[in-house]
């Protein structure tokens, strides 16, 4: 009899032996944030709240979507089951663009084979934060010296998310977008909206 899914294990001793999938991202790329709207699109936090933080707060890390539908529910679908937002919870962040001034190459583990090359699985997305931490630090110590991971949104796992190791802001070309209630982004929100059967209430 097998044991029901328990633990996600630690990262093996023989890591740094094994071929993960890399995703090499090219300068132009563009990355997308949703972040509040009174303070930058930049946040390469230190905090340990977030999944793929540093362990112990020696590196920032800064996370974004490969697309807008990805920033949204990873921004605001944090609680299951809750399917309204206001038009004032999406006042309150403002989308960015960022374009990579360079090229950025990160550990895929969205694509299949990704996690079974490193001896890892779903639960690295879904469970302890603190494993998921200590994966994250050693994958940044991995040889190659990746940028970040690229990994599956945990609200929605068809959409990419990415998160990035401290790198210098310079690596990023930054378009401010406004809110998404502003009239540039309304066909966007309403598929948006549609996609995740979110209402919208004033």
């Amino acid at each position: 009899m097998i044991d029901p899914p328990g633990l996600h294990p630690e990262p093996p001793t023989d890591l740094s032996d094994r071929d993960p999938l890399v995703l090499h991202l090219t300068v132009g790329t563009a990355l997308f944030r949703l972040h509040a709207r009174d303070k930058g699109p930049l946040f390469f936090g230190r905090t340990g709240s977030n999944r793929f933080d540093s362990p112990d707060g020696k590196y920032g890390v800064l996370y974004v979507g490969r697309d807008v539908h990805c920033c949204f529910i990873e921004s605001f679908g944090q609680e299951t089951g809750i399917r309204l937002i206001t038009e004032a919870e999406l006042e309150r962040r403002h989308l960015a663009e960022l374009e990579l001034q360079r090229p950025l190459s990160l550990i895929d583990l969205s694509s299949s084979g990704g996690l079974a090359r490193i001896g890892a699985d779903s639960r690295l997305f879904s469970g302890s934060h603190a494993i998921a931490q200590r994966w994250s630090e050693a994958l940044r110590n991995y040889p190659s010296k990746p940028d970040g991971i690229l990994y599956p949104a945990r609200h929605d796992p068809a959409r990419s998310a990415c998160a990035i190791f401290d790198c210098a802001p310079t690596v990023f070309k930054i378009s401010g977008k406004g809110s998404l209630m502003e009239p540039q982004h309304i066909a966007a929100l309403g598929a948006i909206l549609d996609c995740y059967d979110f209402g919208l209430i004033p």
